[in-house]
């Protein structure tokens, strides 16, 4: 029956081992990418900074548009209060308006040789001076109701356009200011990314320097379970006392906590890793790489320039400079002309095209419009000084940056040769100190060391195989981090990602 539910057991626990699910490096970094919300707002940042530099090519078309309105008004226009009676008159030798004897009532006599019209008084006078003296026979009438005119419904529209022709060149540098917000979400999708892998990476290697650590504490718990044990039968034989014993017992609950913490130290890293990736928490899964006796290869070192020019940073700065220079060339636009084509075509009803109808009439209409600024209290040098200023500071920044760089790229190489000089150091460390364990252990059962020389063999042991873990694990983030520095480190083609 034993024999049974032994078999039974392992069948499951190799079950279990051969169905875990197991988890490269770049799988990982591949689910982040997928399942990562910011790299998904960052990627809508690029479809709308997208949409805008399209939105900003249109400024360089025509403006097409149609208008139209409605107007009720309760009173018509007239052009006189009341009837008016026009003089018949006659049109003169000269051409101008004038009148005969026999067209008015007027006396008239003679002076210096000439006929001179009488007022009412008999006296005379000039009519072009005094026309109302004059006494008319005829009149024409001209009713009020002949200029009245109907505008109680007034209907209006027009179709038209507006092509600019010259606007300073700020139609061109609104175009170029859309495109570099668009180049400047993408740079900045990527650096979102680079922080990604990252963060990825040390939570990866997070979860595989704990792992170790937990197989360590166990392997330690074990050496101190078996001490315990061998101590035991030899207070049994007589040749170890209790004392040794509850020493030695003290040292195996304090392995048994560090085993505990150890393993609840894998699970929350492990936690960590599953929430970047996109993994329910809880599950478990094996990684790829917790063998760390695998070399780490180096990043290759590249020219400083060219790791600069990789930084998705360094992009997002220039981008930012493109900005401020388009906005510096928008500002010194506003000194210059704007001059536009427009053209119409206007319906109105009533129609005043030809005498005044109530009917639909209309017209095409061309023409240039050109506005010049002239003054307005220095608001434009003041908005060119701010752009010039924010322009200073762009290029500043950009410097600055690089200069960092450069310095970030010495340290993180530094940091490279240093993790390797100390891993090559732990792993002599581990050579020494299993034979310093071999040899008190054989000294041990030999009974010529005592259980607290050889504890202190097994401690020793023990630090220096974390130490080891340590230093390995230290090897894989600075070279991350160098290839962070360098501008190499990059998402994985296993799927586009940037859809």
């Amino acid at each position: 029956m034993k024999k049974k539910l032994l078999i039974t057991l392992s069948l499951i626990v190799c079950f279990s081992a051969f169905s875990q699910k197991v988890l490269q490096l770049e799988e990982c970094r591949q689910m982040a990418l997928t399942h990562n919300k910011s790299l998904q707002m960052a990627q809508e940042s690029i479809v709308a900074a997208r949409a805008m530099k399209k939105a900003a090519f249109t400024q360089f078309l025509p403006n097409f548009s149609a208008n139209g309105a409605y107007t009720w008004n309760q009173k018509n226009i007239s052009m006189l209060g009341e009837d008016a009676l026009l003089p018949v008159g006659s049109k003169m030798a000269d051409g101008s308006f004038g009148f005969s004897q026999g067209q008015v009532s007027n006396g008239w006599t003679m002076v210096n040789g000439q006929a001179v019209p009488l007022d009412a008084n008999n006296q005379p006078f000039n009519p072009k001076t005094n026309p109302e003296k004059i006494q008319w026979k005829s009149y024409a009438l001209l009713p009020k109701e002949a200029l009245e005119f109907d505008v109680k419904n007034i209907f209006v529209g027009s179709i038209g356009f507006v092509q600019p022709i010259f606007m300073g060149g700020k139609i061109l540098e609104l175009y170029h200011l859309a495109k570099s917000g668009e180049n400047l979400a993408i740079a900045q999708k990527d650096n979102k990314v680079t922080e990604l892998l990252l963060e990825v990476d040390e939570a990866y290697w997070r979860v595989v320097s704990v792992e170790n650590k937990v197989a360590l504490a166990h392997e330690y718990r074990n050496l101190i379970a078996k001490v315990d044990s061998n101590v035991a039968i030899m207070i049994e034989e007589g040749v170890a006392t209790k004392s040794e014993a509850l020493k030695i017992k003290v040292k195996l609950n304090e392995a048994d906590i560090a085993v505990t913490k150890a393993e609840d130290g894998l699970n929350l890293s492990r936690m960590a890793l599953n929430e970047l990736c996109g993994i329910p928490l809880e599950e478990v899964y094996k990684l790829s790489d917790t063998d760390l006796l695998n070399e780490t290869t180096i990043a290759k070192i590249i020219p400083v320039e060219e790791a600069i020019s990789n930084r998705p940073e360094i992009a997002a700065l220039k981008q930012v400079e493109n900005m401020a220079i388009s906005n510096e060339k928008i500002m010194l636009s506003r000194f210059m002309p704007n001059i536009g084509l427009t053209g119409n075509y206007l319906l109105s009803n009533p129609n005043v095209y030809n005498g005044y109808q109530n009917k639909i009439g209309g017209m095409f209409t061309f023409g240039i419009v050109a506005n010049i600024p002239l003054f307005h209290f220095g608001d434009r040098f003041h908005t060119l000084n701010a752009a010039k200023s924010q322009h200073k500071i762009a290029t500043l920044k950009l410097e600055e940056t690089k200069e960092k760089m450069q310095l970030q790229i010495k340290q993180t190489s530094y940091k490279v040769t240093e993790s390797q000089k100390k891993r090559s150091a732990t792993q002599h460390n581990i050579k020494q100190a299993e034979e310093n364990l071999r040899y008190a252990t054989e000294g041990f059962e030999a009974g010529v060391i005592t259980s607290t020389d050889l504890l202190g063999a097994q401690t020793a042991w023990l630090s220096a195989k974390s130490e080891n873990i340590d230093a390995s694990i230290d090897v894989k983030l600075c070279n991350l981090y160098l290839e962070k520095s360098l501008g190499t480190l990059k998402a994985p083609t296993l799927n586009n990602t940037n859809k």
